[in-house]
Parts: C-alpha cells; sequence; structure tokens
C-alpha cells in the first residue's frame, strides 16, 4: 500500500429517497438496504481496506452520526471520524477533508467517494483507483470516474470526454449536464462519447486546493485563515464558524464544471449508486415473477416486479399488485408506484409540512 494513498468517504446525506427506512437519526449509509448482512458504508470501507492504508481512511459526516460511523467501523481511529457541524453539500465537506490531510501529508493523492454506493466488482474498482492515484501523483488533474451506460437513464448527471486519451484510459473531460429528460439521455447514450458521473474523484491534494482557491476562494481564505487549528483541539470551534459562512454547492459546480484541467477514466465494476428505491430492487434477487422480496413472512399472491420490504416478525399478503414499491416499517407503511418513486423525496417534504419531524 502507499503511504500516500488517501480516501475521503463522505456520509453525511439523510438518503431521503430511501424513506421511511433511511431516517434522519439512521440515514441509508448505516442500514442493510439489500438484505447482505452489512451496512453500505460498511461495505465501502472494506472495499477501500484492501488498497489503502487504515490511518488514511477517513469519514466525513454529519457531527449527528460520529457515534453510528465508530459504531459501525470500530478499528477506525476516531480522529478519522471527521464530522461536518450543518450540511452545506459536497464543495465545502471536500475542501474540509482536504485542507486536513494537506496538513498531516502534502503529497496526498486522495479519493472522495460516497458511502452508499454499490459495487460488485471490488477488484477492477481497486486497480482503477490506484491506476488513477498513480496518473494524479504525476500530473495536476482532477480525475473522476465515468460509468459506461447501459441505458438512457435519467436519473444520473453525465459526463462527455474527448476520446482521445492523454493516458492510458484518461480521457479530457469535454462537459458536465446534470440529469437529463429522456430524449437527451437517448441521445447521449447514441452518441457513444458520454458516461455516467459517478461521483467519484481522485486528485493531488494540492490539485484541488488550487481548484478551490481559484473558483471557491471565500472559502479556501476562511480555512487558510484557520489552518493552524486544525487537527488541534480547535477544529471545531473553528470548522463551525466557516460552517456557519460558507455557500451550499456541490463540487460539480463550483469546480467540476469550471476547472479545465478535468479528465474521466470510462469504467465499468458493477456500479450503482443505490439512490432510488428502484435502484435497490435492481440489485437483489427476485422470484418467478420479479418480486424482490425482503422479509421471511411475505406471501405473494398474483403479483409482479414490486419491491417489496418488511419486517420479518410481521405476515404480509401481497395480491394483484404490479410494479409497486411496498415498504413497511413500525411506523410507516409506503405503497407507491415505481414509475412515481422519484417523488418520494416530495411525499417526504409533504409529511414534514402536514405532520412535523415525527415520521422524519
Amino acid at each position: 500500500m502507499n503511504k500516500h494513498h488517501y480516501v475521503a468517504i463522505m456520509a453525511g446525506g439523510i438518503g431521503s429517497r430511501f424513506w421511511p427506512v433511511s431516517r434522519h437519526d439512521r440515514p441509508k449509509q448505516f442500514l442493510d438496504i439489500l438484505n447482505t448482512g452489512k451496512s453500505l458504508i460498511r461495505w465501502t470501507f472494506e472495499r477501500f481496506a484492501q488498497f489503502i492504508p487504515l490511518e488514511n481512511i477517513y469519514i466525513v459526516t454529519n457531527v449527528q452520526y460520529i457515534d453510528q460511523v465508530h459504531e459501525q467501523l470500530p478499528e477506525l481511529p476516531w480522529e478519522n471520524i471527521v464530522g461536518e457541524p450543518s450540511r452545506k453539500n459536497t464543495a465545502p465537506c471536500i475542501a474540509y477533508i482536504s485542507y486536513k490531510i494537506n496538513k498531516i501529508d502534502p503529497e496526498a493523492n486522495v479519493i472522495c467517494a460516497p458511502a452508499d454506493h454499490l459495487i460488485l466488482e471490488p477488484d477492477v474498482f481497486s486497480k482503477i483507483c490506484t491506476d488513477g492515484l498513480g496518473f494524479t501523483d504525476k500530473y495536476n488533474a482532477l480525475l473522476t470516474l465515468g460509468i459506461k451506460p447501459t441505458r438512457p437513464d435519467t436519473g444520473y448527471g453525465y459526463i462527455q470526454y474527448d476520446m482521445k486519451a492523454v493516458s492510458d484510459n484518461v480521457f479530457p473531460v469535454k462537459t458536465f449536464t446534470e440529469k437529463p429528460n429522456t430524449e437527451l439521455a437517448k441521445t447521449f447514450l447514441q452518441s457513444g462519447d458520454f458516461l455516467w458521473n459517478a461521483g467519484i474523484f481522485l486528485w493531488n491534494v494540492q490539485s484541488i486546493l488550487e481548484a478551490f482557491r481559484k473558483h471557491l476562494p471565500d472559502l479556501c481564505d476562511m480555512f487558510e485563515q484557520d489552518m493552524a487549528r486544525l487537527n488541534t483541539p480547535e477544529e471545531k470551534e473553528a470548522v463551525e464558524f466557516i460552517y456557519s459562512q460558507c455557500t451550499n454547492i456541490s463540487i460539480d459546480y463550483a469546480i467540476m464544471e469550471k476547472a479545465e484541467n478535468v479528465f474521466v477514466v470510462p469504467a465499468d465494476f458493477g456500479w450503482s449508486d443505490l439512490g432510488t428505491w428502484n435502484s435497490a430492487y435492481e440489485n437483489m434477487d427476485k422470484d418467478y415473477l420479479s418480486n424482490a422480496v425482503s422479509g421471511k413472512n411475505v406471501l405473494v399472491i398474483d403479483a409482479a416486479n414490486c419491491m417489496v420490504k418488511t419486517p420479518d416478525e410481521k405476515l404480509v399478503v401481497l395480491q394483484g399488485l404490479d410494479n409497486f414499491i411496498i415498504i413497511d416499517t413500525p411506523d410507516v407503511l409506503l405503497i407507491c408506484s415505481k414509475d412515481n418513486e422519484q417523488q418520494i423525496r416530495d411525499y417526504v417534504g409533504e409529511i414534514k409540512r402536514h405532520k412535523g419531524d415525527k415520521y422524519l
């Protein structure tokens, strides 16, 4: 393992599209969504631990989840669990951990990755990441992983790339496009030079800090004024002030869409972002009528293409439904057409307005 290789696993989200299983006090990254016996964050940690030194693995999460991270990853040192005081999207999160790591190791090459992705071919993934870190060690480059699309999916962002490689399987990025409509997604798929944006980034710590200084200077100024307090007992107070002042913005908008030194590795390692119940459904075992059932006492009668998750102790009889999501928890029952699953986040907003936070 290379002592200058690091990973920052981003684990601060609330996973509202996996409501009602994912809740504010225990979001999806801490849950066993696919019934594998391990939570998503545990799978992610073990995947990176195969090729990143343990002391170089950092979890960036909300302060309210620090204890849950330690509970699920007890071998990780407490100081490697980094708590954000508030949710300000991925740009402040990545700036924060980049400044921390830079103070420890100015030669660091860092992977920034979400905690809740599914990767079915971890050996392929680890080779791609190791090769990518070798590239960022040599060049002032911001590298992202792009997934070769298999369908015109409107739930992902897309990366268009120049098909003339600058290194082995590394290509310049031409454009980023947020979630397109169906017709545009079909055009992207047919063109052959678009990839799904996996939201996994690799760079030398100096390269990303240079990009922050150029494109988000106000945030950099705040961190650099308080550099002396990072990795000390005064860090919490310093970061609380910085986060109270900084903009809520993603790394894609803040840096990747503006920088000129952005490159992509087209890849295929069995990836899913597990962003929705449909994505979980696609990655679960199914019966002969294409029902994905999680729950030991579910009786299916003349139902097909359903995603079902119920408590083991509850008998559930499912009859006559086609293409539905059925999620049963002790205090909430969700029955939703799979075609409308993108609206679950909207339903959560409605529940907050009419019922308060009790069910969130």
